[in-house]
């Protein structure tokens, strides 16, 4: 594990998430003064949603070993990391093999819920 590598990371997640609540204020400026409030508690309970999902099924449908389903190869992950379950501090061999796991599970995470909160509150 690369102490230079996971340092960066943090960084990059911390800031992909700051991104978010200048999402919701950028979105809050564009409706009328009334829906400010509600537009902006879509972007936070947007994060909060794809976090949940993300954790406990999002991963593994998107980065888990291939599952073939019907027929067709690379469509969809398997269930190996539901609920974060073989996720840990230890680093992948297949994904990002200098930072732990977790960390690279996060910050994917953050652009999950960044695309998801354009798509839910645009």
């Amino acid at each position: 594990m690369d102490s230079g590598d996971t340092a960066w990371m943090l960084a990059a997640t911390a800031l992909v998430m700051i991104m978010l609540p200048g999402l919701a204020l950028f979105y809050g400026g564009l409706v009328r003064r009334k829906n400010v409030l509600s537009t902006i508690m879509h972007s936070f309970f947007g994060l909060a949603i794809v976090s949940v999902v993300w954790v406990l099924v999002g991963f593994s449908l998107a980065f888990g070993k291939d599952a073939n389903l019907f027929g067709i190869p690379g469509l969809v992950g398997n269930l190996d990391y539901v609920g974060f379950f073989n996720v840990g501090l230890e680093p992948s061999t297949v994904y990002a093999v200098t930072i732990p796991f977790v960390l690279f599970a996060a910050f994917q995470l953050m652009f999950a819920a960044k695309r998801t909160n354009g798509i839910v509150t645009a």
